[in-house]
């Protein structure tokens, strides 16, 4: 048994769709939640500068004591969980966006993909687009700006919307029956994708298939808490308090502002 927290971090308060897919699944463990809000979005920074800041990051949650560390980001998974991996001893849990959920799912065979440009330019999600996606359309949709808005507490304004819609157009234009998140951000979009895509459009996302791989990783490594009490739960950002604790239903004063 271990006590020791899950260490998640993001780019933002996007990781917080995974953390709260955590929580709900494992409530007896601790978490340690980390926002890099003030160098979001990952997705527009070079490899370098996206290793260096979850090299940052994780360092912070060991210090915290992390057991396992959940690398709540699409953009960064691709970039640096590889270097992440050969440079600490801790397991890494990382998340790329659910194309085989996709490709499995599909009726029309014609799919969509919103994410950020580091992920849609990544060796990864090439990878994986290439091994699932054979004969099969896909309609890859850069998320241009959609982060920033979040991050300053514009998720449900008018400019999101309008941005949305000018966003998918391309698969408004040519119905797809699958449309995958790509970016953690992207699960607090979901209310309002509902009523821009066709009813039938089925919106597939990674956060609870990530938290029960990272289950399926403590119980492996013997790093489980089997105790009788629920876990205790820290979050950190360089960002906006309030946006964080308005995307999951917490006090302000519940978050602290620098890590």
């Amino acid at each position: 048994m271990s006590v020791k927290p899950i260490g998640i971090f993001d780019s933002g308060a996007g990781g917080l769709s995974i953390w709260k897919k955590i929580s709900l699944l494992m409530p007896k463990e601790s978490t340690v939640y980390i926002s890099d809000a003030k160098y979001a979005p990952y997705g527009s920074k070079g490899k370098e500068a996206i290793i260096k800041r979850s090299i940052i990051n994780t360092e912070k949650l060991l210090d915290m004591g992390a057991k396992i560390i959940v690398v709540a980001c699409n953009t960064a998974t691709t970039s640096a969980i590889t270097s992440l991996r050969k440079t600490y001893k801790v397991p890494f849990i990382g998340i790329e966006p659910a194309i085989k959920p996709a490709a499995l799912a599909t009726n029309t065979n014609k799919i969509g993909v919103l994410a950020t440009k580091g992920t849609l330019s990544s060796a990864l999600f090439h990878k994986t687009s290439k091994k699932y996606t054979q004969n099969k359309t896909m309609l890859k949709i850069e998320g241009k700006g959609i982060v920033e808005l979040i991050e300053s507490g514009k998720l449900h304004s008018q400019e999101m919307r309008k941005l949305l819609i000018e966003s998918l157009k391309p698969v408004l234009d040519s119905p797809i029956d699958c449309l995958v998140l790509g970016c953690t951000h992207y699960h607090f979009l979901i209310p309002i994708l509902r009523e821009l895509l066709p009813e039938d459009t089925r919106i597939i996302e990674s956060g609870l298939a990530v938290a029960r791989h990272t289950q399926f990783i403590l119980k492996k490594k013997m790093l489980q808490n089997n105790s009788d009490k629920k876990g205790i739960h820290n979050f950190y950002t360089n960002g906006s308090v309030e946006t964080m604790a308005n995307l999951i239903g917490l006090k302000p004063t519940s978050i602290n502002k620098t890590y």
